[in-house]
């Protein structure tokens, strides 16, 4: 089964109920249905398949998912890369088609196309004039179909710089609804978090079928109360 093949399957058997829930730097507050997440994540593969012009097996950096581990835009991301059969990587170097980063810009010495996320919590394109060159990730998206008109990528297809396992395989399913605390995430090294943010907060509630909130600025013990979320320990992958 391949992640939006595993995607849909929780759209049609509980598509309504939260997927993921995001306490932002902002301190908003932004919730997604499999429904709504599945729709960014079409227009998302839409856009890399028409924009960045990627195909299967293409790499696309997104350091998004190292500087802001948990946040909607790059969990999006993730599986925008992963429907459209592009393989995930951190780092912004020169064999990756595109660069990903979050409103600080951070793109390193790539020549790659520049994609700016605003991490705004309802989604909004960025302000003000940004670098030439660079693109606004939000702005452009939504003229994008909600529905994915590409070919699925598969789970031989790579997943995540420097793993030859699928991405399905390396998630341990969530079956109950959970707190990932991020509010330090420079505490255990930026990119273990991201890659084992990645598989609790997104991929193991599709496999299990429970949900994820992340919390990246917050008071994190009312939080988990008024969300009824128990908070878990991320995997070490250090």
């Amino acid at each position: 089964m391949s992640f939006w093949d595993l995607l849909q399957r929780r759209v049609s058997t509980d598509g309504a109920r939260p997927l993921l829930t995001c306490y932002d730097a902002d301190g908003g507050r932004t919730e997604l249905s499999a429904i709504t997440y599945a729709n960014w994540v079409a227009k998302g593969a839409n856009l890399i398949l028409d924009e960045i012009d990627a195909d299967a097996c293409d790499q696309i950096a997104v350091p998004l998912l190292e500087r802001h581990p948990g946040h909607w835009m790059g969990l999006v991301w993730a599986g925008a890369c992963w429907t459209a059969g592009v393989e995930v990587v951190t780092s912004a170097d020169e064999e990756a088609l595109a660069v990903v980063s979050g409103p600080e810009l951070d793109f390193g010495t790539s020549s790659a196309d520049h994609w700016v996320c605003s991490l705004h919590p309802l989604g909004l394109a960025m302000t003000g004039e940004l670098p030439v060159g660079t693109r606004d990730w939000a702005g452009e998206v939504r003229s994008h179909p909600d529905i994915f008109l590409g070919v699925a990528g598969t789970d031989a297809d790579p997943a995540w710089e420097g793993d030859d396992q699928s991405v399905l395989l390396a998630a341990s399913p969530v079956t109950d609804r959970i707190l990932i605390d991020l509010r330090n995430p420079e505490r255990d090294g930026a990119p273990s978090m991201a890659r084992a943010t990645v598989d609790t907060a997104l991929v193991g509630p599709l496999l299990g079928g429970g949900s994820s909130v992340t919390v990246l600025v917050g008071d994190v013990e009312r939080i988990a109360s008024s969300e009824r979320a128990a908070p878990v320990s991320l995997p070490d992958l250090a």
